[in-house]
């Protein structure tokens, strides 16, 4: 999709309580968003009709995602979806840390619904501190039942946020990602 953008010479609207409002809360999804931006093309894909996958993720988040009032908007984790689609998505989906390592694991559910044994697991770790992302968006199969991602020296002490969803082995179908918790870098 090709797009073109000029600047305004002047912004003809107020800055009234209702754009504020927005805005705010539109730059609250972005900040998350945007330190993934390659992994959302994979995670939307489905989603995004008439639209870049990322715009797909940033309606939905909007939408779903937003918690508090102005000015201390916040994303609510447990709403939000780093990929979106009707793959059976991750069952009893744990995350712990150690050595450096932020730890996923979750039960197979292969053979449940449309879950394959060979559907790839799409992993997202978010620092909401330092405003970035480390991900996998071909993991280890469904079967395997567990992986690690190494974090940065720098992520130490920081808590981070997990989300678990999967990809179908010809990469046609995705499952919504589950969020499954905050955990403290080790």
């Amino acid at each position: 999709i090709d797009y073109l953008r000029i600047k305004p010479s002047s912004v003809a609207n107020p800055r009234t309580e209702g754009q504020v409002d927005q805005r705010s809360k539109f730059s609250t999804v972005l900040r998350f968003l945007q330190p993934m931006t390659d992994f959302l093309r994979v995670g939307f894909k489905l989603y995004a009709n008439k639209m870049t996958q990322f715009n797909a993720a940033m309606s939905y988040n909007l939408n779903n995602a937003i918690t508090g009032s102005y000015p201390n908007f916040m994303i609510d984790y447990a709403n939000a979806l780093v990929s979106r689609g009707n793959l059976v998505g991750a069952f009893n989906a744990a995350v712990a840390s150690s050595g450096g390592l932020v730890e996923f694991t979750w039960d197979d559910n292969s053979g449940s619904g449309n879950a394959q044994p060979t559907d790839k697991a799409l992993l997202v770790v978010y620092n909401p501190e330092k405003d970035e992302s480390i991900y996998d968006e071909a993991g280890v199969e469904r079967t395997a039942t567990a992986q690690s991602l190494g974090m940065p020296a720098s992520y130490v002490g920081d808590d981070v946020e997990a989300f678990v969803g999967f990809l179908s082995e010809d990469g046609k179908e995705v499952a919504n990602s589950v969020y499954i918790g905050s955990v403290t870098v080790a």
